[in-house]
C-alpha cells in the first residue's frame, strides 16, 4: 500500500486528559472541605455495629403485613396522598398563571415604546419578589406552620404544596414565556389586542408543550412531597408511615413502602403519557 493511502497511527494518549485530570483534582479540592464540614463519613455504614443494626431493621420488614383491613387502610391513605398533591398543584396553578402573566415583560404594552413605564415595572418586580419568597420556603416548613394553624390533616398539606409550588411554577412559567419569540406578541399588542388575547394567540401556542410538560412533572414531584409532609402531620400515606415507624412495626412499613413505590411508578407512567399527549 502506498504512503498516500496509509492509515494514520492512532494517538496513544487522549489529548484532553490533562484538562480532565485538572478538572477532577479541582472538584475534589472543592468537595473535600464540604465533606469535612458536613462530617460526611460513608465508611461508617460498613462498621460492624451499623451493619448489625441495619440487619435487624431489615429483618423486621419480612414478611410484610398483608391483612385485608390494613391494605384497605393503606389504599385510603394512598388515595388521600394523590388528592393532596393534585389539590395542591391545582391551587398553585390558579395563583401561578396570573402571577406569571403579570411578571412577563413580553406582555407589557408600555414596553412597546422602548422602556416599560414605572408602575408596570414596579408591579412586575413585586410579583417576581413574591414568587421568590414563596419558593424559598420549603413545603415542609409551610406544613409545620399550617399544622399549627388548621390542625392535623390533609388541609395543611394542600396549603403547603400550593404555596411552595406557586413560586416554583410561576418562576418557570415566566422564564418559559420570555424565552419565546416576542415578535408575534408585540404585533398583536400594537394592533390593539389585549394582553390575554396576545398571550392566548401568540405566546401560549409556542410554549404550550413546554409548560404542560413542566406542570405534569411538578405534579409528580408534589406526589412525593405529600408523603414527606405526612411525617409532620399533614395527612396521607406519610402520616400512616410515620405512625408505623414510631411503633417499630417493620411489616407495616414494608407494605407501605411497596405501595408508595407502586404509586410513584403509576404516577410516572401517567405523567409520561400526558407529556406525549401535549407534544
Amino acid at each position: 500500500m502506498s504512503k498516500a493511502y496509509a492509515h494514520p497511527t492512532p494517538a496513544l494518549r487522549d489529548p484532553a486528559w490533562p484538562g480532565r485530570a485538572a478538572a477532577t483534582m479541582l472538584a475534589l479540592l472543592l468537595l473535600w472541605p464540604l465533606g469535612v464540614a458536613t462530617e460526611f463519613r460513608p465508611w461508617s455504614l460498613l462498621d460492624a455495629r451499623s451493619l448489625a443494626v441495619s440487619a435487624r431493621f431489615l429483618a423486621d420488614f419480612f414478611p410484610p403485613k398483608l391483612s385485608p383491613d390494613f391494605l384497605a387502610l393503606v389504599l385510603r391513605a394512598s388515595w388521600r396522598t394523590v388528592a393532596i398533591a393534585t389539590a395542591g398543584v391545582s391551587l398553585a396553578l390558579g395563583a401561578a398563571i396570573p402571577m406569571a402573566l403579570c411578571a412577563t415583560r413580553a406582555l407589557s404594552i408600555s414596553r412597546l415604546a422602548g422602556r416599560m413605564a414605572p408602575l408596570p415595572a414596579a408591579l412586575r418586580q413585586g410579583v417576581r419578589a413574591l414568587l421568590i419568597v414563596l419558593r424559598s420556603v420549603p413545603e415542609l416548613i409551610w406544613a409545620l406552620v399550617f399544622v399549627r394553624v388548621v390542625g392535623l390533616g390533609a388541609t395543611a398539606g394542600v396549603l403547603a404544596i400550593a404555596l411552595t409550588y406557586t413560586g416554583m411554577l410561576g418562576k418557570v412559567y415566566v422564564e418559559v414565556l420570555e424565552n419565546q419569540d416576542a415578535e408575534p406578541t408585540q404585533t398583536l399588542l400594537r394592533n390593539g389586542c389585549g394582553r390575554l388575547q396576545a398571550f392566548a394567540y401568540a405566546l401560549l401556542p409556542q410554549a404550550a408543550a413546554e409548560l404542560g410538560a413542566y406542570t405534569v412533572y411538578r405534579w409528580e414531584c408534589a406526589l412525593r412531597s405529600s408523603v414527606v409532609l405526612g411525617f409532620v402531620g399533614a395527612g396521607g400515606l406519610g402520616q400512616l408511615l410515620d405512625a408505623s415507624m414510631k411503633m417499630f412495626d417493620g411489616a407495616e412499613v414494608c407494605t407501605m413502602l411497596a405501595v408508595f413505590v407502586l404509586l410513584v411508578g403509576l404516577a410516572d407512567a401517567a405523567s409520561a403519557a400526558l407529556r406525549r399527549m401535549l407534544q
